[in-house]
């Protein structure tokens, strides 16, 4: 037996279809007339007396018994559950079914007996039919559930899962598992629990494992290679700490999606849902930044808020941030046609009362920037159009320079002229101590916004805050390196990491933008704002998680290659310059960088000749009179370190 249901023919199984309700209802009537006879044989033999003066004959009391029955069925739905996926409200459904049957056939033929002086039906008859009807059927139901089960553990399609927890959303998801379509996948095993005191107990006739020592080697006795986390117990845990020792020993953590997604309706037919890999945004150790919504209402309440960059990974999070704050206009300032179109058209689907304006246009390009705000006089700015990709600009320094820095001037300027409110530029932790040409180009723009609002504050207190963020690397941008290893282990690796050694901070896309707002209002004009980001993370480490959380083992399955710092990388980031300082805000998670502060009539020329430059000349010279405006800019694995020679 055990060879037989190893083969592939019961491999249809899985994909075997539901067995429609009327099939399911007949089969429950030729039971439930079975059982009418057992039991109409036990009573007439047993109870001969109670035979005399029946109106009915057997045909008779069958037939209406049968049509009471079904009655009872569609009362209660008792057949509209799927048979294999049989549960404890299927069979309470069963249970009342036949009861009542039983129930209403009894009281029916007291009622004739004393009105009437006639019996209809043999008195005995639902006594013995009820327990007897109810056994069958649920035989019926446990049997097809244990033989689908048998079948399917043998087939190698489903996976052994632990569930970690033991609280109501642990025990949910091993009940959904249990009576939903995931159980083609995952059979639940177990719960872990951090307890140290529950030993030898168990839920839902499932064993509960300490999470200890002792934890790991059991599962690989067992062959349990998978642990489910609901979305709860993520939150009561650190991913970062509690899940990595699951990781390392290959074993794959799976998160089930949250209970409001879950189907609706008859309980026998809920649907848990898809059984995902949890992200790994969700095991990095990164602190949590939390809104003041009042203070970003009041200044974008009503007001027309410009975000350049629209289209981009920051750029589109941040207007879906600002509309939950109904802004009477949001201007998508964006180059790039085709995003900026999808953009649009995804934003009028979601808010579809709100006035978004699609803009197309370039930052370098001053006049047609002024048409934009000729037309619409921006309140708030969002600065987030740039040139990101640290290769691309080491080969390209001149239209760095352009987009990075002629672009963030011409918006400023601009921004003076019309009275714009707040102006909020993002930045880069790559602008401290840079090693490229991209983050030099925005170490510049940042000393120009900041000695343009020193010189202007001097003159009139009420003119436009300029106000500078510096972000890590953002998971999940555009061109980031997480969406990158997704791709090449979708592909069967490589993964190809530049150095073994590589230190990266970290945040999610909806983290940069709450930080931007929140800039918004804590910004008085001239700050440059950080985030205190935790620990830098090894791109290794988070490699090799990546290949586990999709179910692979590291340089086993899917290789690790090691292709080399690429031009302007750097080992790890800095959020501060060694000379810098910080103070401490109303967020502590936001601080503010104390830098050295420029003279802008001197920085204005300086950094109008170095646009000439970038219009005119070669690179080398561009990037030359670049080190000059920025003396810490010292580059690494790149032609221009000559030029710090």
């Amino acid at each position: 037996m055990q060879s037989l249901l190893e083969t592939d023919i019961f491999s249809h199984i899985p994909d075997m279809k539901y067995t429609p309700r009327w099939a399911v209802l007949l089969i429950d009537i030729v039971l439930c007339f079975a059982a009418y006879v057992i039991s109409y044989a036990i009573g007439s033999s047993l109870f001969t007396y109670g035979i005399d003066g029946l109106v009915l004959s057997f045909w008779q009391q069958m037939i209406s018994m049968m049509l009471i029955q079904v009655f009872c069925f569609w009362l209660f739905h008792s057949y509209s559950g799927i048979i294999r996926f049989s549960t404890f409200v299927d069979i309470i459904k069963v249970l009342l079914a036949v009861v009542s049957c039983g129930a209403i056939v009894l009281l029916t033929n007291i009622i004739v007996q004393y009105t009437a002086d006639v019996k209809l039906f043999l008195n005995t008859l639902p006594l013995i039919y009820c327990p007897l009807a109810f056994v069958t059927l649920f035989c019926l139901r446990v049997g097809v559930k244990t033989l689908y089960d048998t079948v399917l553990q043998h087939t190698g399609q489903r996976r052994r899962v632990l569930i970690y927890g033991t609280k109501s959303a642990g025990l949910a998801i091993a009940k959904m598992l249990r009576s939903s379509g995931s159980y083609y996948e995952y059979v639940p095993k177990g719960f872990i629990t951090d307890g140290k005191d529950i030993k030898s107990y168990s839920i839902q006739g499932l064993p509960i494992y300490v999470n200890n020592d002792d934890l790991i080697p059991m599962m690989q006795r067992h062959n349990i290679r998978d642990v489910i986390v609901s979305p709860i117990k993520m939150k009561e845990i650190n991913p970062g700490v509690d899940l990595s020792k699951f990781l390392k020993n290959d074993i794959r953590i799976l998160t089930a999606p949250s209970f409001s997604s879950w189907t609706q309706g008859d309980e026998s037919q809920v649907r848990i849902g898809r059984i995902e890999s949890i992200q790994i945004e969700d095991l990095l150790e990164r602190p949590t930044i939390t809104m003041n919504i009042e203070n970003v209402s009041a200044i974008l309440r009503g007001q027309v808020v410009m975000i350049t960059g629209a289209a981009g990974s920051i750029g589109s999070e941040l207007v879906r941030q600002a509309l939950r704050f109904n802004p009477s206009v949001v201007v998508l300032f964006e180059q790039a046609e085709s995003p900026l179109h999808d953009l649009q058209l995804d934003l009028r689907h979601q808010y579809p009362n709100a006035n978004i304006v699609a803009y197309i246009g370039d930052l370098r390009d001053k006049v047609a920037m002024e048409r934009a705000f000729a037309d619409y006089h921006p309140d708030v700015i969002f600065h987030a159009g740039a040139y990101k990709h640290v290769p691309l600009m080491e080969e390209f320094p001149n239209e760095a320079v352009r987009a990075n820095v002629l672009g963030t001037k011409n918006l400023a300027d601009l921004a003076v002229s019309y009275g714009v409110k707040r102006f909020v530029m993002i930045s880069t932790d790559k602008a401290v101590n840079p090693t490229n040409v991209m983050g030099a180009s925005k170490r510049i723009a940042e000393i120009y916004v900041q000695s343009l609002y020193n010189k202007l504050s001097a003159e009139n207190p009420s003119c436009t805050r300029f106000i500078t963020t510096r972000f890590g690397n953002v998971l999940g941008s555009n061109g980031s390196v997480i969406p990158y290893f997704k791709k090449q282990i979708a592909q069967g690796g490589p993964v190809t990491v530049t150095h073994p050694d590589i230190i990266r901070f970290f945040m999610t896309i909806q983290e940069a933008c709450t930080l931007v707002m929140e800039a918004a209002t804590l910004g008085n004009g001239g700050e440059i704002f950080i985030f205190d980001m935790g620990h830098q993370v090894k791109i290794l480490d988070l490699a090799k998680n990546m290949i586990r959380l999709a179910g692979y083992r590291p340089d086993v399955d899917i290789p690790i290659v090691f292709t080399g710092l690429r031009p302007g990388e750097k080992l790890y980031e800095e959020v501060l310059n060694r000379k810098e300082i910080t103070l401490p805000t109303e967020n502590e998670k936001i601080k503010i960088a104390r830098v050295r502060e420029e003279n802008y009539d001197k920085v204005s020329i300086v950094i109008d000749r170095l646009i000439e430059t970038a219009a005119k000349e070669s690179p080398m010279q561009t990037v030359a009179q670049m080190k000059q405006i920025v003396p810490e800019y010292k580059s690494k694995n790149s032609i221009y370190e000559q030029l710090d020679r």
